[in-house]
């Protein structure tokens, strides 16, 4: 194997034509340069010096490997160089997958704050929802997820607490909890009442949102002792609000998505008992460690708690 700082030592020997000369060059000893071109000339099987009295010069498989060098040396410094701009957040990326209502609340201000603090380094931003973004995540297409998973929730029948341990190999990082609230037209029967259970709206027609959060709704219904009539379902977070405040039926959305959107024609109210979901921000523990991706989820860390 052909190591770097024998490379750099030929091409000090080349360039001054001794070992004493070539070991000033780079801060050495003469025995050193002359123990690291043995290394080296045992390593690709063949003489690459001529040592004549006081004169040194390459042998024809010396001048072939000196003028590799030079490609190999300026190559390897410009890589020093991009990884240690990237270790010192001066460069770099970070692939973002987030879900809708994410998107427009917790990234824009995290990525803002990024940029000011990272200039260098740019974050790509995709949507999906989980588990979708999840997946991405572990295929090696993105390098955080944003997530979201409910309390009591269960996927295709599996027992509470299963989303979790789904992320077991996942390194996540908790950012808030995110409360559901009611969504009514603004003349239905309880939009000027505080709080609402949700056995309260059993007769109504509903408009549902993406998968995940349809699964949730339903679960939440039949614990509360009834199966929603889902007239419409929607992954589009204003559509919804625009279905309950024309008058079309109820939704239930998180707080996170009633923020982001103005509830025109529609009034939140709070559900009781309180149903949450946890957003959390998810890498692989590989990931965890770049300095970029450290530096992303500190700021949507910062986003969450304001």
């Amino acid at each position: 194997m052909i190591e770097a700082r024998h490379l750099r030592v030929l091409r000090a020997v080349a360039a001054t034509g001794s070992f004493s000369a070539a070991g000033r060059e780079l801060g050495c000893t003469q025995p050193a340069v002359s123990q690291q071109m043995k290394a080296l000339e045992a390593s690709v099987g063949t003489p690459l010096l001529v040592r004549s009295g006081r004169e040194t010069r390459l042998t024809q498989a010396g001048e072939a490997l000196v003028r590799h060098a030079v490609g190999i040396l300026s190559g390897l410094t410009a890589a020093e160089e991009e990884v240690a701009a990237i270790a010192g957040l001066r460069a770099g990326r970070v692939r973002l997958v987030s879900f809708p209502s994410g998107s427009s609340t917790l990234v824009p201000t995290a990525l803002a704050a990024l940029r000011a603090a990272h200039p260098g380094t740019r974050v790509s931003l995709e949507e999906a929802e989980p588990p979708r973004s999840v997946e991405l995540l572990r295929e090696g297409d993105c390098d955080i997820a944003l997530a979201f998973r409910y309390e009591r929730a269960t996927d295709d029948g599996a027992p509470a607490g299963s989303a979790e341990s789904e992320w077991d190999d996942l390194v996540a990082r908790p950012l808030l909890t995110d409360r559901l609230v009611a969504l009514v037209p603004e003349r239905h029967r309880l939009a000027r009442v505080r709080s609402v259970a949700i056995g309260d709206l059993a007769d109504e027609p509903w408009i549902a949102g993406c998968p995940r959060c349809r699964g949730q709704l339903v679960q939440v219904c039949e614990r509360a002792g009834f199966t929603p009539r889902i007239d419409f379902a929607t992954d589009d977070y204003p559509a919804v609000v625009g279905l309950v405040g024309a008058g079309l039926g109820v939704a239930v959305l998180p707080e996170l998505a009633i923020e982001s959107v103005r509830p025109r024609g529609a009034r939140a109210i709070a559900l009781e008992p309180a149903v949450r979901r946890e957003i959390v921000a998810l890498t692989l523990p590989d990931l965890a460690q770049v300095p970029a991706v450290t530096a992303t989820l500190e700021q949507l860390g910062r986003a969450a708690r304001r």
